[in-house]
C-alpha cells in the first residue's frame, strides 16, 4: 500500500456504525425547563447526522460536583447511549464546547 493512501476513519463509508457513551454535566438551573431543553438540544445535535441516532437518556439529576466547574458547586447529570459512524463526532464536540449550559463532556466508544 502506498504511504497516504489509507483514508481516515472518519472518511470511510464502509465503517459499520458503532455504539457510544456520552456523558455531560449541564449547568444547574432552578428552572427544570431549562434543563429539559438543554438535554433535548444535545439529542438533536447528535440526530443531525442522518447517520447517527441516541438510543437511550440516563439522567442522573442534581450532584455535587467534587471540585468546582465555571464558578458552579452542582451540576446536572445525563448519559446518552449513541449509535452512529464517526463522523458525527467532530460537530458534536464542537457544539459541546461552545454551548454556555454544558460544563463538562465526555464520549467513549463502547466495547461491543
Amino acid at each position: 500500500m502506498l504511504m497516504g493512501a489509507n483514508p481516515r476513519e472518519g472518511d470511510n463509508p464502509y465503517i459499520m456504525n458503532r455504539e457510544y457513551e456520552l456523558a455531560v454535566v449541564f449547568r444547574v438551573d432552578p428552572n427544570e425547563q431549562v434543563i429539559n431543553e438543554a438535554i433535548d438540544e444535545v439529542k438533536a445535535w447528535v440526530e443531525e447526522n442522518e447517520q447517527s441516532k441516541v438510543t437511550n437518556i440516563d439522567r442522573w439529576g442534581r450532584r455535587r460536583l467534587a471540585y468546582q466547574i465555571k464558578k458552579q458547586r452542582e451540576g446536572y447529570y445525563v448519559f446518552y447511549t449513541i449509535e452512529g459512524s464517526p463522523s458525527f463526532l467532530p460537530e458534536l464536540e464542537r457544539n459541546l464546547k461552545i454551548s454556555e449550559k454544558v460544563l463538562r463532556y465526555l464520549v467513549v466508544r463502547k466495547d461491543s
